[in-house]
């Protein structure tokens, strides 16, 4: 049974940080591309960022330079580091994974985690 589990969400002031964790079970988490999406109420779920088996790491624009995405295959597990956070990164974030199972396509989501940007 394949599981995403993420941690970290919470409240925090604008300027503030957060780091989520998504830990995977359930996948040869190595070989899959793993990515952290958002919801905000009323909006569309956007890519975030995402980072590759081999560690290549693309971000949407809105979080250059203040948002990390990184994975600890040891663990089995994928990282957002947040920081500088605005009130318009309020969201449920969701960590994603996207590989190969079986041979045929598999894609995974979590349940999410509310972040919440507020002073």
């Amino acid at each position: 049974q394949v599981q995403l589990v993420e941690s970290g969400g919470g409240l925090v002031q604008p300027g503030g940080s957060l780091r989520l964790s998504c830990s995977a079970s359930g996948i040869t988490f190595s070989s899959y591309v793993m990515a952290w999406y958002r919801q905000a109420p009323g909006k569309q779920r956007e890519l975030v960022a995402a980072i590759t088996s081999g560690g290549g790491t693309n971000y949407a624009d809105s979080v250059k330079a203040r948002f990390t995405i990184s994975r600890d295959n040891t663990k089995n597990t994928v990282y957002l580091q947040m920081n500088s956070l605005k009130p318009e990164d309020t969201a449920v974030y969701y960590c994603n994974a996207d590989g190969r199972r079986g041979g045929l396509g598999a894609n995974y989501w979590g349940q999410g985690t509310q972040v919440t940007v507020s002073s």
